[in-house]
């Protein structure tokens, strides 16, 4: 019998480089060696792999330089911002963003990130960890310095990326962009759909909306086994 498939899932905001563009080709270099070795360690074979938003990224940059190393890519709403017919008003808003960060702190630049993307501001007045029982504050304290370093090393790099689609219409690997059913008219969703249609592809749509593993994990996870099996 065949060996099964591993997967192996990137991580929503994984892009660790700062704006600088040294700094973030250092990174981008680093994620294409570095996968490549995770995979080899796992089994050698070649790998289905998913991603969401800055994580699809990530994806995108592996096929498109170790397609022999992905079966199967499932990029969910990369926010591959430059992509879109213009890009001049959401890459001013993610500066935008950064300056409020560089400027306010977390907690204001991410009400105007919520904004922006179409996700909501949510409200101002949000718990501190001081005020939350002693587990749930460390694990406030702990999404908040993940903020805090998206914020600082990740947003701007993510917003200026751009997949190397030629490269990915012709290699081995099978990639599938998806949507989320409930995030239409996000930005992440856009970009998504205007990623689909430089590979000459559909959107898959899955449970939820930009977030959806997370709100809908079991029908998530059952729409994800169906697109590796080739069966959607």
């Amino acid at each position: 019998m065949p060996t099964a498939t591993r997967s192996w899932p990137t991580t929503p905001a994984a892009i660790h480089a700062a704006p600088s563009t040294a700094r973030r080709r250092s990174s981008s270099s680093t994620f294409t060696a570095t996968t490549p070795r995770l995979i080899e360690t796992l089994g050698g074979e070649p790998a289905n792999v998913f991603g969401s938003s800055g994580g699809a990224q990530i994806g995108l940059n592996l096929a498109a330089q170790h397609s022999g190393r992905v079966r199967t890519l499932v990029a969910h709403e990369p926010p591959c911002v430059r992509l879109l017919p213009d890009p001049s008003e959401a890459l001013s808003n993610n500066q935008a963003v950064y300056d409020t960060y560089r400027h306010e702190g977390v907690g204001p630049a991410m009400q105007r990130f919520m904004a922006m993307a179409g996700m909501g501001g949510g409200s101002r007045d949000a718990a501190s960890p001081s005020d939350l029982p002693l587990e749930a504050g460390e694990t406030f304290a702990r999404i908040g310095k993940n903020m805090d370093y998206f914020l600082a090393h990740g947003l701007m790099p993510i917003s200026l990326f751009v997949p190397d689609v030629d490269a990915l219409r012709a290699g081995p690997t099978r990639v599938v962009v998806g949507v989320g059913e409930t995030s239409g008219g996000q930005l992440a969703h856009r970009t998504a759909v205007a990623l689909a249609g430089r590979l000459g592809t559909q959107p898959v749509t899955f449970p939820g909306d930009h977030g959806g593993y997370g709100s809908h994990p079991g029908a998530f996870a059952e729409s994800l086994h169906r697109v590796f099996s080739g069966s959607a």
